[in-house]
């Protein structure tokens, strides 16, 4: 195989110059995936063991990151799958919009950003892809995994006529999860196509099959509806079952238990989504519950459920907090400590963690809050001073009146009731109960989580 000559960009970074007529006979698909954060980085690193493909992205420094091996974000196996990507020639970066023309397949994976009510902003995004188009050449697919509010699709095919632009559209809703997202993409349960036509249909099969046959077909708009019913659901799922967690808590039940007994049921199962804890966190939920309710607002359509689960959920984030006020009587002039920040475990995406914002809360109250995180180095800019940092476990710990498990770290499984006896008081805020095997009934530890059984003061009358 001749290597491949390359031109430069005026940005200084290298393309293919015979992109369209690579001598591979194991790509039979051109792919440019534009938008290369976690989703688009994913997407592009798993894509490049069966096509070649082209990571686009218009910030130069992501650019040049990516093209030394290394992701913008922490994800268990994406530095090597990258650097194997760009060793076999297969995957390469560039910030230049114009590599469009040559792809059979353009994937849009850009973040949709959000508000800090997760109403989500498209705007940008639709002009990322709209810059896109300029350059398609004619029969290329466009394909969107970004987070979009349904008719989104819709609107790109009316652009792509009005301008003349001979492409055609489908939307595969993102299957992301943080700290197992390689997995996910390599072997999802099954993927979800929302496409007009036939071509489309054989295209996007061709582009699926390395990863699964079991494609649901349907239209755009059912795909965009199904993601937003699906994280919908799953939020609904959540929310139902802190609130049975609060009603365990008070009755003298444990919630952990209740969580089996569900599953056990054939009608809901093992994997179902009802993991007590402190609610979920903005972003992927919220947004598609959100974009749900616009939608119903819109149609006049009743969305009392939905209403309700915004309500609660904001309700369950505010639990580690009314816990810590129950157990100290005051913020103010406390030391309280936070293990973990991320979002989840295996990240180091600081972004909406629900840590993050109790730390912020907490502070404002007049606490001192140490945190100690082991994928966290430094505070970004826009948190340092609203809390401090620690550099390990017992700096964190040590002298405060009450720690909170913020992220269930694999690491933190390896602490006992002895790496507590540095506090001050001796309060555990569990909300995952990741814990509870260690510290739970330990004398002198006064354990807290979401769901346990507390002293029942059932009165004259019972619940009845």
């Amino acid at each position: 195989m001749n290597a491949p000559t390359w031109r430069s960009t005026a940005q200084g970074d290298a393309l293919p110059q015979d992109f369209a007529q690579r001598p591979d006979e194991n790509a039979s698909v051109r792919i440019v995936v534009s938008g290369l954060w976690h989703l688009g980085c994913v997407t592009a690193a798993c894509a490049a063991e069966h096509f070649d493909v082209v990571g686009h992205d218009p910030d130069l420094a992501t650019i040049a990151q990516l093209t030394g091996g290394v992701p913008p974000i922490a994800e268990p196996g994406l530095g090597p799958l990258i650097e194997a990507g760009l060793r076999r020639g297969r995957l390469r970066f560039t910030t230049d919009a114009a590599v469009a023309a040559d792809a059979d397949v353009v994937w849009i994976t850009y973040d949709t950003p959000v508000d800090e009510r997760d109403r989500a902003d498209v705007e940008p995004l639709f002009g990322r892809i709209t810059e896109l188009l300029a350059y398609a050449k004619p029969g290329a697919l466009i394909v969107v995994s970004s987070q979009v509010p349904v008719g989104f699709t819709e609107r790109l095919e009316r652009y792509a006529a009005q301008t003349g632009a001979d492409v055609s559209f489908a939307y595969l809703p993102e299957n992301l999860r943080l700290g197992e997202a390689l997995s996910v993409f390599r072997e999802p349960d099954r993927i979800v196509a929302g496409v007009r036509t036939e071509a489309g249909k054989t295209r996007i099969t061709e582009l699926v099959r390395p990863f699964t046959a079991n494609v649901v077909w349907m239209t755009p708009e059912s795909a965009e509806m199904t993601k937003h019913a699906l994280n919908g659901f799953l939020a609904t799922s959540v929310t139902f079952i802190n609130e049975i967690a609060g009603i365990c808590e008070r009755v003298g039940a444990d919630v952990k238990d209740v969580e089996r007994g569900l599953r056990s049921d054939e009608r809901i199962g093992p994997r179902a989504y009802l993991t007590a804890g402190g609610g979920f966190a903005g972003g992927t939920l919220a947004r598609d519950v959100r974009a749900l309710i616009a939608v119903a607002e819109h149609t006049h359509t009743p969305h009392n459920v939905l209403a309700g689960v915004i309500t609660t959920n904001a309700g369950q984030q505010q639990w580690a907090e009314r816990v810590l006020r129950e157990e100290l009587s005051e913020l103010k002039g406390t030391r309280i400590a936070i293990l973990g920040l991320t979002y989840k475990p295996g990240t180091d995406t600081l972004r909406r963690s629900p840590a993050v914002e109790l730390a912020r809360r907490l502070g404002e109250a007049g606490a001192e809050v140490r945190a100690y995180d082991p994928a966290v180095a430094e505070l970004p800019r826009d948190h340092a001073g609203a809390f401090q940092l620690a550099a390990s476990v017992d700096g964190a710990l040590r002298d405060a009146d009450a720690v909170v498990i913020g992220t269930p770290w694999p690491v933190f499984a390896q602490l006992r009731p002895k790496n507590f006896s540095v506090m001050r008081r001796r309060v555990i805020v569990d909300p995952t109960r990741f814990l509870e095997a260690q510290l739970r009934g330990i004398r002198n530890v006064h354990y807290r989580g979401v769901g346990l059984p507390r002293a029942v003061h059932s009165g004259a009358g019972g619940w009845g």
